[in-house]
């Protein structure tokens, strides 16, 4: 159950920092960002950091005590 709670933050995370990154024309290096297009809507997205913020809070939120 942690790991889908962790899904929403990693998703932000990822949507924030690769929207930084890629308006200011980086690609982040090994982040790779990219600009994909999904219907009439275009944005930055990492799936590289897309795994790695949503790992990082998938530990944060295990180990938060219940």
């Amino acid at each position: 159950m942690d790991f889908f709670k962790a899904l929403i933050p990693g998703g932000l995370l990822t949507f924030v920092v690769s929207a930084i990154m890629g308006k200011g024309g980086s690609r982040g290096g090994w982040l790779s960002i990219e600009r994909l297009h999904v219907a009439d809507t275009s944005f930055y997205w990492s799936w590289i950091l897309f795994a790695v913020a949503t790992g990082l809070a998938w530990i944060l939120i295990a180990i938060t005590p219940k």
